[in-house]
């Protein structure tokens, strides 16, 4: 295969609004060094993350309490420079997406070779295997170049080989958001007959939550908008609450073993109140705003754990990848887009009218 000395891709050249979405023909290809391989991107999905890094969310100056989609002042003003995941800034220009599908087609030294042709997922959390520290990580798209674009590279440990009938759009629904809840159920440490409250369910980490805790056996419980019950519960889950009920009054006190947070915000002091004593709380996002209300009694005296969930457990992807090739989990896509309409895409994705994901399609060579 002759590959081209450009590609199409989409450039994030500032913090702000849409108008920092640059689409391109004309970028540079990635050239792979020792160690990595170069990947035609099949697909890439639409991520929360991408609005939040885009806008500066994840800015330590930020101090709003509200969702990064809801807070357009922030996305006018442009976000500070430390507007990443991990706090340290970005360079710009910077090609976002963290949920890629595609197929290596050359490598970065003769060791590799065997590897081209291989369909692959790309692990978003990325870190060298030989030395599995807990936070000296990089995110595909934020720290470095990810899969808005016809190529991308990535260390040849990153990129898993899957065997799969699904399409790459399909797969391109997995990788971030269904490692973070894969994750947040591990370190949360959830077992067969766990009764499980899931937050922010029809999202795509909620989503994706809900069908890997019933895999695991777990009773769950599920609270998202009135609109989406029945897509929810086309999941899995038990029992649909909506997000404005007060969770006490649906599920009761103390009955859950463990709750999956995706939303935080002004109740989250109810989802203490329905944890069982010696109950697990996982988080990994804070959509209805990251300010919220701590009573310290409540978490020593009923001896609770919380667990702050971002870098992947080292076992979380590879568990993940085999999940997909054994059919146990399904994927949930939305809707797909062109790559070009990348704006559209996100335009939609913040309404937050769609279950699953939002996928775009990089043009073919």
């Amino acid at each position: 295969m002759k590959l081209p000395e450009k590609m199409h891709a989409v450039q994030l050249i500032a913090h702000g609004d849409f108008d920092q979405l640059v689409y391109r023909d004309d970028v540079d290809m990635p050239q792979p060094g020792a160690g990595e391989v170069l990947i035609q991107v099949g697909a890439a999905a639409v991520n929360n993350t991408d609005i939040n890094t885009r806008i500066g969310w994840y800015s330590k100056s930020n101090q709003a309490n509200v969702d990064a989609i809801d807070h357009a002042e922030l996305a006018d003003a442009g976000g500070d420079d430390d507007g990443d995941w991990g706090g340290q800034g970005i360079s710009f220009p910077r090609i976002q997406g963290i949920d890629v599908c595609g197929t290596i087609v050359a490598v970065g030294d003769e060791t590799l070779t065997h590897r081209i042709g291989e369909r692959v997922l790309i692990e978003p959390c990325l870190r060298k295997p030989v030395d599995w520290r807990p936070y000296d990580a990089w995110f595909l798209g934020s720290e470095c170049d990810g899969g808005f674009a016809q190529f991308t590279k990535v260390d040849a440990e990153h990129a898993y080989k899957i065997n799969s009938g699904l399409s790459d759009a399909e797969l391109a629904s997995f990788p971030c958001s269904w490692s973070t809840a894969e994750n947040m159920l591990t370190r949360a440490a959830v077992k067969a007959g766990d009764c499980v409250l899931i937050t922010g369910a029809s999202g795509g980490v909620g989503s994706a939550a809900i069908q890997l805790a019933r895999r695991r056996g777990a009773r769950v419980f599920a609270q998202c908008g009135e609109a989406k019950f029945e897509a929810v519960k086309v999941q899995g889950a038990e029992a649909v609450v909506d997000r404005n009920a007060d969770l006490v009054d649906a599920l009761g006190n103390e009955t859950m073993d463990v709750v999956i947070d995706l939303v935080a915000g002004a109740q989250w002091p109810k989802l203490l109140d329905v944890l069982k004593r010696g109950g697990r709380y996982a988080v990994a996002g804070a959509i209805a705003g990251p300010l919220v209300t701590l009573d310290i009694r409540t978490l020593y005296l009923k001896d609770l754990s919380f667990f702050g969930c971002t870098m992947l457990q080292r076992s979380v992807f590879k568990n993940l990848v085999h999940y997909i090739e054994m059919g146990e989990i399904s994927p949930i896509v939305s809707q797909t887009y062109a790559l070009s309409e990348i704006v559209t895409a996100q335009k939609d994705f913040m309404t937050k009218r769609h279950v699953g994901k939002l996928v775009l399609i990089p043009p073919a060579l």
